[in-house]
């Protein structure tokens, strides 16, 4: 940036200096050629006044070389006098006046401005020549210095200060990037130093902590889940293997098809919690789902003829609401929601769909305690556990809610428990397929 920044005002001051060369440079030749003509009118003036000396007065602006009507040399000015006829050129019959650039001007290693003036006398037209230095390209040796020594010092004031700019703003990353370097898992704690300037680095350094917030948010609820997830695995095992060393230890005593199916219902829990654990990863790595035009209300439809219900199961089902899905896996949606519901209801549960402003509304109802507001999202959070009027009984795992919850979101869709008379209210909005 410092090496970018210093070509680029390199370039400026270049173009800058060229500027003011061609400006100035046309000035000094109009103030040149102003003066060699003022110094040929004057031999003009001495001509036709009959006033003109051999040897012309020496002008520190022009030479002057005067000719009369047969091409001789009358009078000249040094550099100038006893050489012969500088040029043959003269200006054009139609003016008076002629100007032109002439170059190998005897007495002279550059090329000259010349001026030319036609003068009337009895014998012939005279014309007076006066010579002039041109002006060079860079007009003058002190001002193409001044606009050098300029240059330099813009171009190094301006690395300098983007020298100065850089390091400064390097240093803050350099913070952030060594805190960063420092922070493990074990210690996401720490947090990268913000900058006190409110720029693009201190909105940087914010974002990165925000980052480092909902991580470590992340993984203590992973490790909650870890640890939940151990619980509810180990359970059913310690209590099947209780009961098995029980019996070992009373053989002769023990009920053995009553163990077995004690065993057997564990089992079920254990695989059931499995399954769930491993829909929830599918879920989690966005794992590819089949894609169907589906009427919402035939597969509640027939996911409630799958199996008998142990709570009366009220349907107001509205056709034609029609969503873009898994049919798999918004069957397990339905029937999470479901199960949840008859869990807690005391005595109905009441399903609904119907189509309402672009999406396909499902709502289950039961007739439960409830849930209070300030825990409707925790329901939702893995292996949640509320308080003993809503807590998890036997025949749930923990897991239904959140599965559920990750079918509609990853159907476009979202799951939410909203405000009832009485109990709880989940509902499950999904987009009309053809819709937005």
């Amino acid at each position: 940036m410092t090496v970018g920044a210093g070509a680029m005002a390199a370039l400026v001051c270049l173009a800058v200096s060229a500027i003011v060369i061609v400006g100035v440079r046309g000035q000094v030749g109009d103030y040149r050629q102003e003066q060699v003509t003022q110094a040929a009118l004057k031999i003009v003036y001495l001509v036709k006044k009959n006033q003109l000396p051999v040897v012309a007065p020496a002008s520190s602006a022009a030479a002057i070389q005067v000719m009369n009507g047969h091409g001789q040399v009358v009078s000249a000015s040094p550099p100038l006098t006893r050489l012969p006829p500088i040029t043959h050129r003269k200006p054009s019959p139609s003016s008076v006046t002629g100007q032109w650039t002439q170059c190998g001007v005897p007495g002279f290693s550059e090329c000259m401005l010349v001026v030319a003036f036609r003068v009337y006398q009895s014998d012939g037209d005279w014309t007076v020549y006066a010579l002039g230095h041109t002006v060079p390209w860079y007009t003058s040796g002190a001002l193409l210095l001044i606009l050098l020594a300029s240059s330099v010092l813009l171009v190094l004031l301006t690395a300098l200060g983007t020298a100065r700019t850089v390091r400064k703003t390097l240093e803050s990353v350099n913070a952030i990037r060594t805190e960063f370097a420092e922070i493990t898992a074990k210690d996401l704690g720490r947090r990268v130093p913000v900058p006190d300037s409110r720029d693009e680095i201190a909105a940087l350094a914010e974002t990165a902590n925000a980052a480092l917030d909902r991580l470590e948010g992340a993984l203590e609820q992973l490790r909650r889940f870890t640890s939940d997830a151990s619980h509810d695995l180990r359970s059913p095992i310690t209590a099947a293997r209780t009961q098995v060393e029980e019996a070992l230890l009373h053989p002769d005593d023990t009920d053995w098809p009553r163990t077995a199916e004690a065993i057997l219902a564990g089992l079920e829990r254990l695989q059931a919690i499995v399954a769930d654990l491993l829909m929830l990863s599918r879920l989690d790595a966005n794992a590819p789902q089949a894609c169907e035009e589906l009427d919402l209300a035939r597969v509640v439809s027939a996911e409630l003829e799958r199996r008998p219900r142990g709570k009366r199961v009220v349907t107001k089902l509205q056709r034609g609401a029609f969503v873009s899905g898994d049919p798999v896996r918004l069957g397990r949606l339905l029937t999470n929601l479901v199960d949840n519901a008859e869990r807690h209801a005391n005595e109905q549960v009441t399903i609904s769909v119907r189509a309402e402003g672009g999406a396909a509304v499902l709502q289950v109802l039961d007739d439960g305690a409830g849930i209070t507001p300030e825990q409707r999202e925790t329901v939702f959070q893995r292996f949640a556990r509320l308080d003993a009027a809503r807590s998890r009984d036997a025949g749930g795992t923990g897991l239904g809610l959140p599965i559920a919850r990750q079918i509609a979101e990853a159907h476009g869709g979202t799951l939410t428990i909203e405000d009832s008379e009485r109990g709880a209210r989940f509902v499950l909005r999904l987009p009309l397929a053809g819709g937005p």
